[in-house]
């Protein structure tokens, strides 16, 4: 049973302690601290009513917290007006400096554990496997890094808002208890009742949240698919059919945030006058039936009161709470999910290619369907290799595994004599350029996207405008209005397709790599832009590894070797002209294209 309640309602606090540690600790010490000035201080107007009536002792109906007035006594201090107002007034303003610093430090708690949340999200997925991230959800990912991280804080400052209550709500209880025991226990009994009849709208305000989590997903999802693929959408008349779909998922999101919105309107509406009843209720138990005279209960009926708001505030916070629980839950397995799928880091930081790369038997798998077998090959340094064969034939995959995105299910790949698993992911791929089909620009400028941010050295620029000259794009750059400053807009709207492609090779030139990848990279391209392009390509022949993934079979007819794959195996390896007598297939493919 115990651990079943520490389970239920103590996972959550060792999230946040996860984050924050004893800090929690001191903010809970804080709230305590603040709760117990405003109960003393609530405790002094008693002697302040009682000084209404000429007849009574100030000390009168204190019960065991007499010991303020014996205290102001022993001090020399007597029971006058102005006396217990100053005291009145000294406990506040201390209270209310506790609040402020009380207040400050939760702040400054939640900006921490929202940073470190923050930077370990982005952390990790920095190192997510490549394998791991080709079968996530894209929706999921965006939503839990932008709407959901909003979310957490809405649950860090509700959870946290619910256990301050409860330490208002304990102080005020033992104060309570130490002024009067028995009305005491018959406030908290109704106290307690009034908390279970809010326990069934707890379980639907926590359902309604996962809920909204998983439509939130979905959402992202559809929106980031809708960017992607606006040109299409807008070019067939789609876009209307895609809109309804988008409304379809904003108008769930709405319905059960209504829902949540009604749950909280009615807590909110019904917290006081429980307040009110139990309170009432307790008052005529205790007069007509325990004969107790209203001075007796004055002082536990303040704090009680303090104490019931305080309960029902905690009722709500812990539904508010539950509303974005799911978000909490959705982004503690998002990071998970992370730790389970990092990069292998191995032990050898230094890369170094000396003499070959070596790929021994390698085999690899997409869950159950067999993309690669048996793979034996070797590339030498500065050798240029392309990879050709019909669609689904394993080229891209091979690549990808060379590159280190994706492990190998058995077999070996070897840089010289040490296995790739050996060495740390990080220094490998910094050596290695990678140009796509679909050409990587950034919302920047030209000099931005091509150095990657670097800084604007006299050395930096002079290597920034060699590399244009290799990519075959200085003179388009010399022509814009702002040079190298030009703005590129988003995924480069404000240059051509060729130009994009150019701009992302010249990225890869910049660098100092030791392996250029280009997979199908100028497929996009017209004929001349292509000419132009592989003309550059080539004078890179002897300088660095080139790694060719292409369809087209006139833009490898230089390189040093050609590795024809079939259904995940290599059929034939050799140079261009040797490949047309070795292979078939091969032969086929270039009467095909009419080369």
């Amino acid at each position: 049973m115990l651990k079943s309640v520490i389970k239920k309602y103590f996972k959550f606090f060792a999230y946040f302690y996860s984050h924050l540690k004893n800090r929690i600790f001191f903010a809970l010490f804080l709230s305590l601290t603040v709760g117990l000035l405003d109960g003393l201080g609530l405790a002094m107007f008693l002697p302040l009513l009682k000084m209404v009536d000429e007849g009574s002792s100030a000390s009168e109906g204190m019960g065991n917290m007499r010991f303020l007035t014996d205290g102001l006594g022993a001090l020399g201090i007597g029971l006058n007006l102005s006396s217990v107002l100053c005291v009145i007034l000294f406990f506040f303003v201390l209270k209310g400096l506790m609040k402020f610093f009380e207040s400050y430090y939760r702040v400054a708690l939640l900006q921490d554990f929202i940073l470190k949340l923050r930077y370990e999200s982005v952390d990790k997925l920095s190192t997510y496997t490549y394998k791991a991230f080709i079968t996530a959800d894209s929706g999921k990912i965006q939503n839990t890094l932008s709407g959901e991280i909003g979310r957490v804080v809405t649950a860090y400052t509700s959870y946290f808002g619910t256990i301050q209550n409860i330490v208002f709500v304990l102080v005020y209880v033992v104060l309570a208890f130490f002024a009067n025991p028995q009305f005491a226990l018959l406030v908290a009994i109704g106290g307690v009742i009034t908390n279970l009849l809010y326990s069934n709208i707890f379980k639907r305000t926590k359902k309604i949240s996962i809920t909204l989590t998983s439509i939130g997903h979905n959402y992202q999802g559809l929106l980031i698919q809708s960017v992607a693929f606006f040109k299409y959408l807008k070019a067939t008349a789609r876009m209307k059919i895609y809109s309804s779909k988008l409304k379809m998922s904003i108008n769930e999101i709405q319905k059960n945030n209504r829902k949540i919105g009604m749950i909280a309107a009615f807590l909110e509406s019904s917290r006081e006058p429980l307040i009110i009843l139990v309170v009432v209720s307790v008052i005529l138990v205790q007069t007509t039936v325990f004969h107790q005279s209203l001075g007796l209960i004055i002082l536990s009926l303040l704090f009680f009161y303090r104490s019931l708001n305080y309960l029902m505030l905690v009722q709500t916070n812990w539904n508010s709470f539950l509303a974005v629980s799911g978000s909490l839950e959705n982004i503690d397995s998002f990071i998970k999910d992370l730790n389970q799928n990092q990069d292998v880091k191995g032990k050898n930081s230094q890369w170094t290619f000396n003499r070959s790369i070596t790929i021994e038997n390698v085999s690899f798998s997409y869950g159950n369907e067999l993309v690669l077998k048996n793979i034996d090959l070797e590339i030498k340094k500065n050798e240029t290799v392309a990879f050709v064969g019909e669609s689904g034939s394993g080229k891209t995959t091979l690549v990808n595994i060379l590159s280190g995105l994706m492990p190998v299910d058995s077999g070996t790949v070897r840089i010289d004599s040490v296995d790739m698993r050996d060495l740390n992911i990080s220094s490998f791929q910094n050596k290695i350029g990678y140009i796509t089909q679909e050409p990587i620009v950034f919302n920047d400028s030209v000099f931005n996207n091509v150095t990657f941010w670097a800084e604007e050295t006299q050395e930096n620029k002079i290597k920034f405008w060699n590399a244009l000259k290799k990519a075959a794009i200085y003179d388009f750059v010399m022509n814009l209005p702002d040079r190298e400053k030009s703005p590129l807009g988003n995924n480069g709207v404000m240059v051509s397709g060729g130009q994009k492609q150019r701009i992302s090779i010249a990225r890869e030139l910049f660098k100092e790599i030791e392996v250029l990848i280009m997979d199908e990279a100028t497929s996009a391209l017209d004929s001349e832009t292509e000419l132009s392009i592989q003309e550059n390509i080539d004078q890179l022949k002897g300088q660095c590894t080139i790694l060719i993934v292409a369809h087209r079979l006139s833009t490898v007819k230089n390189a040093d070797k050609i590795v024809l794959l079939n259904k995940g195996s290599v059929e034939a390896v050799d140079s261009f002209i040797g490949m047309i007598s070795k292979s078939e297939n091969f032969k086929r493919m270039i009467a095909l294209q009419e080369i």
